[in-house]
């Protein structure tokens, strides 16, 4: 791999970074601002309430999927991912300077509600021309190890989001931090959002999709993408169990083991801090895998580990007495979590030919992050709520036993040619021998 195609990953990695810091940061710093924008009362009724809007900003994802999905076939992935960084940025500083409830009511929910709607609309775009890019951008025999760097930089946003908070758990009050501290975090990611944006205005468009370039006006449409709806809703359906786990073992973990594994806040940080790291290094050996032995072993492994192993592992988390105990659970559970993250990036983007390769990804991911993603911290705290909290592990094991049925029945994809598919050679549903 020259230095022209590391450039490439960097520059959409350290953007793909940014967009997921300001992402994942509202999760990460929910416990310190749930209080400020909603009136006291229920600690876990104030979360959720924070969570609904988290919630709510995936819905807006489908959206941005579509909209920039759009750019990125008939504009070129350079400008859907230049677009989807400048929003991040504008709702970074609303965040930043949004009103507390003591202040305006709730005017300043409101403006934070915005914020997620935009940022929703920004990611919705982001992961699919992110994906597109990392997958066309490589030597085909390495797209596997390049479309890795995407939940490497997912994943790095969030550790540097959780290293921001320890940092300031170690340097200012309890009091300082509930005040005004969680604003720091989403200035920084407004700046890093501006530096990024001067990054991309200088990348390289993909030859792939160079080399397919027209004027085509069904590129990146609606009605494009309905002649490959089997590969759409095998997006939707190998997605569901995979995006519910991950953001269980990551944007929820800290909270659930504060909330109901007793741990405190610095404590529970620290492990999600950790196991976020290994994480990271694991997904490029991951990805390298695939591309020796294929994408479906990996994706069935992980189905199958996520299916038996959530309910206790979970069920031993609630129960974990400390930090080393909380870690090792915790990275198991990862660990098995690689299998999906690793690689869904280039399986997805494999399935559709370059004319409706972004919108392909880009609108099936978001729906299917709108309905089981975005709503698994929700979902979690409604069940603890209700005081079925075990159910909510259930819920988890469930989705991935539905992926693993489409895992096994669906066709390989780790050969084929990007530049060269038609609509016979995007069908998923049969199975490799």
């Amino acid at each position: 791999m020259g230095r022209e195609h590391w450039k490439r990953i960097w520059i959409g990695s350290a953007g793909n970074m940014v967009e997921w810091f300001d992402w994942f940061v509202y999760a990460s710093f929910a416990t310190y601002f749930a209080g400020a924008f909603f009136p006291s009362g229920n600690p876990t009724a104030q979360l959720m309430n924070t969570a609904g809007i988290f919630a709510v900003g995936f819905f807006m994802r489908p959206v941005g999927g579509w909209l920039l999905g759009r750019v990125g076939d008939r504009k070129g992935r350079k400008a859907a991912l230049t677009l989807t960084v400048t929003l991040m940025s504008v709702s970074a500083v609303l965040i930043a300077v949004a009103p507390t409830y003591s202040v305006a009511g709730y005017g300043g929910a409101l403006v934070l509600l915005v914020a997620r709607l935009l940022q929703g609309l920004s990611v919705g775009g982001e992961y699919a021309a992110s994906a597109t890019y990392l997958t066309e951008a490589t030597d085909p025999r390495r797209r596997g190890f390049a479309s890795s760097f995407q939940y490497v930089s997912m994943t790095a946003g969030q550790i540097v989001g959780l290293g921001l908070l320890i940092v300031l758990q170690r340097t200012m009050s309890d009091d300082a931090l509930h005040s005004y501290g969680w604003r720091i975090p989403f200035v920084v990611g407004a700046l890093g959002a501006a530096i990024v944006f001067y990054l991309r205005r200088s990348m390289l468009e993909t030859e792939v999709y160079a080399e397919d370039a027209s004027d085509d006006q069904e590129r990146g449409t609606l009605r494009a993408l309905w002649r490959h709806r089997r590969e759409a809703f095998l997006v939707v359906a190998l997605t569901m169990g995979g995006t519910v786990a991950y953001y269980t073992y990551t944007t929820y973990l800290t909270k659930y083991l504060s909330n109901s594994a007793g741990l405190s806040k610095e404590t529970a940080t620290l492990v999600s801090f950790t196991a976020l790291i290994v994480f990271a290094c694991l997904q490029p050996l991951a990805g390298c895998l695939s591309d020796r032995i294929g994408r479906r072993p990996l994706l069935i492994t992980f189905a199958v580990g996520s299916t038996f192993l959530t309910v206790p592992i979970m069920t031993l988390l609630k129960h974990a007495g400390g930090y080393w105990q909380a870690l090792g659970l915790s990275l198991l559970a990862l660990v098995v979590v690689t299998g999906y993250t690793s690689i869904n990036a280039c399986v997805k983007a494999e399935l559709f030919p370059t004319g409706v390769r972004a919108l392909g990804v880009a609108l099936p991911y978001a729906v299917a992050n709108a309905l089981f993603g975005g709503t698994a911290e929700y979902v979690a705290l409604w069940f603890k709520n209700a005081g079925l909290e075990s159910g909510f592990y259930w819920y988890v094991a469930g989705c991935a036993a539905v992926s693993l049925v489409v895992y096994v029945t669906m066709r390989e994809t780790k050969d084929l040619d990007l530049t060269r598919m038609g609509a016979r050679d995007a069908s998923p549903m049969t199975t490799a021998s």
